[in-house]
C-alpha cells in the first residue's frame, strides 16, 4: 500500500520512475518467457500441414505482391465470437512454412486463414475482378490485371530459396516444380488425380477462370488456387484438443 500511497514521488522521480519500469518489464517478461522453457516446441504437433504447390506458392507470392495482407489477416485468435465466425483458432503449425507468416490483428476485410472452400472458385474470380458483384458495398478494389498469363519462369528457383530457410521441397519437387504447376492449373478435376496431387494432397485441381483450350496459367488460377487451400490441410474433427500441444 506504502507503494501506491507515494505514486507521486515516483511519478516525478525519474530514476525512481525508470527501475519500477525496468522491474515491471522483467517481471511481466519472466511470466511469459519462463514457461517456454518447459515445452519442446511451440509448434503443434498436428497432421496434414505440407509445403504449398508451386501453383499454390506463385499465388502466395501474388497476394503479397497485392498487399492483400493490408486488409486481410490469417490468423483467428481463441476466442469464442472468431470461431463462431471463422472456424478454430489459427495453430502455429498451419503456418510453419509461410514466410512470411500472414498472422496480425488489421482487418479491413475478414480473416481468410479458413477461405478454402468457403466459395466456389468462379466466386473468387467474380470477387477479385469486380468484388461490388457478389458483396454489395465491399471497399475492396477490383484485380481485373490478374487474368494475365502467369510468368512461373522462376517457379523452381522460388522452391530453392524456400528450402534454404527450412521448407522441406525436395530435389525431385523443385525440378518439377514447373511441370507440377501446369499439371496442376490444366488438370480435369473430375478425372483421376494427377501425380501432383501425390506430393501435394488437397490440392485444388484444375483452372480458376475459363479459357481456350491449352490457354496459358493465368495470375488469377494462382492466386485462387492458394485461397483454396487456405485452412484445409488440417483436419479438426480427427484432431484431439489434448494432443495439440506436446
Amino acid at each position: 500500500m506504502s507503494l501506491f500511497k507515494h505514486h507521486a514521488r515516483i511519478e516525478t522521480n525519474a530514476l525512481l520512475l525508470t527501475i519500477g519500469i525496468v522491474v515491471t518489464v522483467s517481471v511481466g517478461g519472466l511470466v511469459e518467457v519462463a514457461p517456454l522453457f518447459s515445452i519442446e516446441s511451440t509448434i503443434e504437433r498436428v497432421e496434414g500441414v505440407r509445403p504449398y504447390s508451386p501453383l499454390e506458392q506463385a499465388g502466395r507470392d501474388i497476394y503479397l505482391r497485392e498487399g492483400c495482407y493490408n486488409c486481410h489477416s490469417q490468423m483467428i485468435r481463441p476466442f469464442k465470437d472468431e470461431a463462431e465466425r471463422y472456424g478454430h483458432y489459427s495453430l502455429a503449425a498451419e503456418s510453419k512454412y509461410d514466410h512470411p507468416f500472414q498472422w496480425g490483428s488489421k482487418r479491413t476485410g475478414p480473416d481468410l486463414a479458413r477461405v478454402g472452400g468457403k466459395y466456389a472458385s468462379d466466386w473468387h474470380v467474380r470477387h477479385l475482378i469486380d468484388p461490388r458483384s457478389v458483396v454489395p458495398g465491399s471497399v475492396m478494389p477490383g484485380y481485373p490485371h490478374l487474368m494475365r498469363p502467369l510468368d512461373y519462369s522462376d517457379i523452381g528457383v522460388r522452391l530453392r530459396v524456400l528450402r534454404s530457410v527450412g521448407v522441406p521441397y525436395n530435389d525431385t519437387q523443385i525440378d518439377g516444380a514447373a511441370h507440377d504447376l501446369e499439371e496442376q492449373a490444366l488438370a480435369d478435376p473430375n478425372a483421376a488425380p494427377p501425380p501432383v496431387m501425390a506430393s501435394y494432397p488437397k490440392a485444388r485441381l484444375g483452372r480458376a477462370v475459363e479459357s481456350p483450350e491449352n490457354g496459358p496459367v493465368t495470375e488469377m488460377d494462382a492466386l485462387v488456387a492458394y485461397l483454396q487451400v487456405l485452412g484445409t490441410m488440417v483436419d479438426f474433427t480427427q484432431v484431439d484438443p489434448a494432443l495439440i500441444r506436446r
